[in-house]
C-alpha cells in the first residue's frame, strides 16, 4: 500500500483565470500545490460605494459579486454583464489563520487592508480578509472531480506529481495529467479507510484523511 500525502490544494476556473489569477490557499498541514492550477488568488482593491447600484455598502459581502480583471478585481452588482464570480463566504484575517471555505469554493479571492476615503462603517480602513468565491457559469473546478478549488475533497482525483507528493487533475482526463486516483472518502484516521484505498490524501479539516483508490 502507497502512504503518500497531498496537499488537498487546488481550485481556479480553468483556462479562463489561469492568466487572471495568482497565489494559493493551503489548509493546514497542506504539503503541496498544484503547480498547474492551485488556489487562484487575486488582489481586490479598496471599495468605491455607490449610492445608486445597491452593491457596495459592505465590500465584497456573502452574496455580493465581482468581476475579473487583469491586475485585480472589482465588485460589481450581480445582475450586471461583468459579474463573473459570487462570495459564498467572507472572512476578516488571513487564510492560514481563519475558516475554510465552502467545500465547492472555485477560488479565494485575498483582501489587502486598505484605507480609502470611502469605506463600509466610516472608520476609514476596510480590513484585510479573505473572500470564498464561486463562479456565475460552469466549469465550476471546485466541483468534486473538477480538478481546482482551494480544496480536495471527495470525488476529486489526483497524480503523482514525481516529487512524492500528488496533485489534484480533473476527473474526465481534460487536465494537463491523466488521473490517477480517485478520493473516495473522508474519514479521521488512515485505519478507518477500506482495506481496498491504494493511497492517503491529506484533506485537513475534521476528516481530514481521504481515502484514494486507483481509476
Amino acid at each position: 500500500m502507497r502512504e503518500r500525502w497531498s496537499a488537498g490544494v487546488v481550485c481556479g476556473l480553468g483556462a479562463l483565470l489561469a492568466a487572471l489569477l495568482t497565489g494559493c490557499q493551503a489548509p493546514s498541514g497542506a504539503g503541496a500545490r498544484d503547480g498547474r492550477l492551485g488556489e487562484r488568488a487575486g488582489t481586490a482593491p479598496a471599495p468605491v460605494p455607490s449610492r445608486t447600484s445597491g452593491y457596495g455598502a459592505v465590500f465584497l459581502a456573502v452574496g455580493e459579486c465581482s468581476s475579473f480583471g487583469r491586475t485585480a478585481f472589482t465588485e460589481v452588482p450581480c445582475d450586471g454583464e461583468r459579474a463573473a464570480a459570487r462570495v459564498v463566504a467572507r472572512h476578516d484575517g488571513t487564510v492560514a489563520d481563519g475558516p475554510r471555505c465552502p467545500a465547492t469554493t472555485d477560488f479565494v479571492l485575498h483582501i489587502s487592508e486598505q484605507h480609502p476615503a470611502l469605506d463600509e462603517d466610516g472608520d476609514g480602513a476596510v480590513p484585510r480578509g479573505y473572500a470564498c468565491m464561486r463562479g456565475l457559469q460552469p466549469p465550476h473546478p471546485g466541483d468534486p472531480g473538477g480538478g481546482g478549488g482551494p480544496r480536495t475533497i471527495v470525488g476529486d482525483c489526483v497524480y503523482g506529481s514525481g516529487d512524492g507528493q500528488v496533485r489534484e487533475t480533473a476527473c474526465d482526463g481534460t487536465g494537463r495529467e491523466e488521473p490517477e486516483y480517485e478520493v473516495t472518502k473522508a474519514v479521521r484516521t488512515r485505519a478507518d479507510c477500506p482495506a481496498s484505498t491504494a493511497l492517503y490524501v491529506r484533506l485537513g479539516g475534521r476528516t481530514p484523511v481521504g481515502c484514494a483508490r486507483p481509476v
